[in-house]
């Protein structure tokens, strides 16, 4: 059974990307050896988009956003971290969003969904785990 998605920036400043996501964005991470990070996150989406129009990406293109409750927050919380955003909020009808670019030239995402977000149900294994701590 599928329990999630692996997403990959692809970078030419590893090191430096890993710091910045573990630094700024404060994202729990695992170091899995020699520094090399794996950054876990509490939710996760994913949505198919057509390709029509001219500024569209071609077939077959990824994109990874990261989303929050709280855009206007959010980015004043990251800015005090030190993370430049490359341009203004605005209103794209799905959401609020903004971007900023990560080390090594990936620029990024992050938006508010006005859609509503299904709420993740606990694992089993961790109801589990909850109760064995209680008793």
């Amino acid at each position: 059974m599928i329990r999630g998605i692996h997403g990959l920036f692809y970078t030419s400043v590893p090191e430096e990307a890993r710091a910045f996501v573990r630094d700024k964005l404060q994202l729990p991470n695992t170091d899995v050896g020699d520094g090399w990070l794996i950054f876990d996150l509490p939710e996760g989406d994913m949505g198919f988009h057509p390709i029509e129009g001219p500024e569209k990406p071609p077939s077959g293109t990824h994109e990874i956003s990261f989303y929050c409750d709280d855009i206007k927050g959010t980015v004043a919380t990251l800015k005090k971290r030190g993370v430049v955003f490359d341009d203004e909020i605005s209103d794209a009808g799905f959401g609020c969003f903004t971007h900023f670019t990560m080390p090594g030239g990936v620029k990024v995402m992050l938006y508010e969904p006005k859609y509503s977000k299904h709420k993740p149900k606990r694992s089993t294994s961790t109801r589990a785990k909850r109760r064995s701590r209680k008793r």
